[in-house]
C-alpha cells in the first residue's frame, strides 16, 4: 500500500508525492510564547514528529520547521503585567517550550525560527502584495485586500461573505472590506516597532509564517500542519498572501489534526486565537465548555498540571492513540488508564531483560523500511505472525498515519512476544538459539515503537511502586505469602493474591522469586 495522506484543501485522501522526488518539507505553527507551555502546545509537535518519523523511515529525506512567534500582543501585554521587557519573557517561555518538547521526546524539528529575525523579509513581502495590488497602506498598517484574491477562502471552504458573518467591525474602520486582514500593524508609544516603508509597527501573525516557510523550506512546500482550529483565518490568510506574492502552489498537503477536548464537549483546550491584525473572536460555545471542564489540567503548565502526574511517555502514548484528525479526549483519567494499559510492555521489557541478560533500550533496531528487522531465523508459525502484524502496523501508518490503529499492532505483538515467552518457558530455561530469536522479536517491537517516537529511553514512573514504604509493606505481604504456600495454607495464600489484584497489583512468580508491578 502506498502512502496516502488527507488533504484538507481537496477533503480527501490524496497519494502522497513530494515536489521534489525523495525529500519533503514541512511547516507546523508553533506557539506564541508569552506563557508556559500546556498539554495543547503538545499535540502537534507530538503528531509531526511521528509524521516526520515514519518518512524518513518510508526513505524521504525530510526538513521539518517549527516556528516561534516572539512579538505579539498577547506578549506585550503579559510582559507589561509582569514588569518583564517582551523579549525576556519571550526567551523565558521559549525555553519552557523546548524543555517540554524535550520531554515529550519532540527531538525531530530541524528549524526553529523566531519571527523578529524575519522583520526585513515580512516587509519585502508585504511591499510586493502592495506592488501587485493585493494589499494596500492605511494610516500606518497595512492590509491583504480579500477581494484581489479571486479563489480566497478555498481553504476552509467559507465565502467572504459568511467569514464577515458575526465579525465585529468598529465604526472608525476604514478597511476597504471588513475582512481584509493586516500584513503590518502600526505600533502605540512603548510597544515594540520597527521601520517600515509605512511607519513603525510590527508584522501581522499571518505574515509571520508565509516568510518563515518560504525563506527556510522554500515558495511552495509538501506540508503544512497545524491545529483544526487555525484553518480559518490563520491559514486560509496564509495561503491567500503567499500564493498571492509568489503566483505558486503554497502548499500541497494541508494536515489538520483535531483539537483536545474535554470529556465529550468538543472545543480547544487552553483558549480561543485573537492574534494581533485581526479583531478578537469569542470561542465557541463547545469550546468555553471544554475550557471550564478542562480547568487547570488543560490550560495550565504541562509540567505542574499533567507531567507532575504522568510520565511524558505516557502522555505521548496517549496522544497518539487515537487518529490525529480526531479530536482528544482529554482528561487525567484517561492518561492514567494509559499508563496501566503501557505497564504490560515495561513487564515484557523486564522479561526480556532476565532471559537474555540485556536491556531492551540498548537494542539497535533497523531505522528504515528497506532494511527491516530479518525475521528469516524465526520458526514458521511465530515468523509469519509478526511479519503480518508488520505489515499491518506499515498499513496503518500508510493510510494517512493512523497512529491509533499502529498501537493497537503493538499491543498484538506484545502478546505474540510474551506468547512465544510462555509457550517456549523461556523464564526457566532459555537456549542461546531461543535468545536469539527472542531478541529478533524485541528488535521488530522497538523498530515500530521507535516510529512513535515512545519505549526509546526507561521510564522514571511516579507510581508508589518506587515508594521505599510501599516497597518495604510489599516485600513483608509477599513474605507472609511464601510461607502461607510453603505451609500449603492455600486459603490464605489465595486471598492475599486476590486482595492485591483488586488494589491493581500483580505477582509474577519467576526463577528468581517474586516480582509485583503496580496498575
Amino acid at each position: 500500500m502506498s502512502l496516502r495522506v488527507y488533504n484538507t484543501l481537496t477533503r480527501e485522501k490524496e497519494d502522497f508525492q513530494t515536489i521534489e522526488p525523495g525529500k519533503v518539507s514541512m511547516y507546523l505553527c508553533g506557539p506564541t510564547v508569552y506563557k508556559p507551555a500546556h498539554i495543547g502546545h503538545m499535540v502537534g509537535p507530538v503528531i509531526f514528529d511521528t509524521v516526520k518519523r515514519y518518512l524518513s523511515y518510508s526513505g524521504y529525506e525530510v526538513t521539518f520547521v517549527i516556528n516561534i512567534t516572539d512579538v505579539d500582543d498577547k506578549l506585550i501585554n503579559k510582559a507589561k503585567e509582569k514588569g518583564m521587557e517582551v523579549k525576556a519573557l519571550a526567551e523565558q517561555m521559549t525555553a519552557d517550550y523546548f524543555d517540554n518538547l524535550q520531554l515529550m521526546g519532540v527531538d525531530s524539528v530541524d528549524h526553529f525560527p523566531y519571527a523578529t529575525d524575519y522583520i526585513a523579509d515580512m516587509q519585502a513581502m508585504i511591499q510586493n502584495l502592495i506592488d501587485q495590488g493585493f494589499a494596500y497602506p492605511l494610516n500606518g498598517d497595512v492590509y491583504f485586500n480579500v477581494t484581489h484574491d479571486e479563489d480566497y477562502g478555498k481553504l476552509s471552504g467559507r465565502s467572504v461573505e459568511q467569514m464577515l458573518a458575526g465579525t465585529r467591525v468598529e465604526a472608525n474602520d476604514k478597511k476597504k472590506n471588513p475582512a481584509d486582514f493586516a500584513l503590518w500593524k502600526g505600533s502605540k508609544a512603548g510597544e515594540p516597532a520597527w521601520d517600515s516603508p509605512w511607519g513603525p509597527g510590527r508584522p501581522g501573525w499571518h505574515i509571520e509564517c508565509s516568510v518563515m516557510s518560504c525563506k527556510l523550506l522554500g515558495e511552495s512546500i509538501d506540508i503544512h500542519g497545524g491545529g483544526l482550529d487555525l484553518m480559518f483565518p490563520h491559514h486560509e490568510n496564509e495561503l491567500a498572501q503567499s500564493e498571492s506574492s509568489s503566483g505558486k502552489t503554497f502548499v500541497r498537503y494541508w494536515m489538520h489534526n483535531g483539537l483536545m477536548q474535554s470529556g465529550k464537549n468538543t472545543g480547544k483546550v487552553g483558549g480561543a486565537h485573537d492574534k494581533h491584525g485581526d479583531k478578537p473572536r469569542e470561542p465557541s460555545q463547545e469550546a468555553q465548555i471544554a475550557n471550564k471542564l478542562a480547568g487547570s489540567a488543560g490550560a495550565e503548565s504541562v509540567k505542574t498540571a499533567v507531567f507532575a502526574h504522568h510520565p511524558p511517555e505516557i502522555v505521548r502514548f496517549f496522544l497518539l492513540s487515537t487518529h490525529y484528525r480526531s479530536p482528544i479526549d482529554f482528561s487525567l483519567e484517561n492518561i492514567a488508564n494509559t499508563e496501566k494499559s503501557m505497564d504490560g510492555f515495561y513487564r515484557m521489557f523486564e522479561t526480556y531483560g532476565r532471559v537474555c541478560g540485556k536491556s531492551f533500550y540498548e537494542i539497535m533496531a533497523p531505522a528504515t523500511r528497506d532494511a527491516s528487522t530479518d525475521l528469516s531465523g524465526l520458526p514458521d508459525e511465530i515468523g509469519k505472525v509478526v511479519a503480518d502484524l508488520r505489515d499491518r502496523f506499515q498499513e496503518a501508518m500508510d493510510d494517512d498515519f493512523n497512529t491509533g490503529g499502529a498501537i493497537g499492532i503493538l499491543f498484538e505483538l506484545r502478546r505474540a512476544i510474551n506468547g512465544f515467552i510462555s509457550q517456549n518457558k523461556l523464564e526457566e530455561q532459555a537456549s542461546e538459539d531461543a535468545q536469539h530469536q527472542l531478541t529478533t522479536l524485541v528488535t521488530l517491537f522497538k523498530e515500530l515503537s521507535n516510529l512513535l517516537g515512545v519505549f526509546r529511553t526507561p521510564v522514571k514512573k511516579n507510581a508508589a511502586a518506587d515508594d521505599e514504604f510501599v516497597n518495604g509493606l510489599m516485600d513483608l505481604i509477599l513474605d507472609i505469602r511464601k510461607d502461607a504456600r510453603a505451609n500449603k495454607n492455600w486459603g490464605v495464600a489465595d486471598k492475599i493474591r486476590d486482595a492485591l489484584t483488586a488494589l491493581n497489583v500483580t505477582i509474577e512468580d519467576g526463577r528468581e522469586g517474586v516480582r509485583w508491578t503496580r496498575g
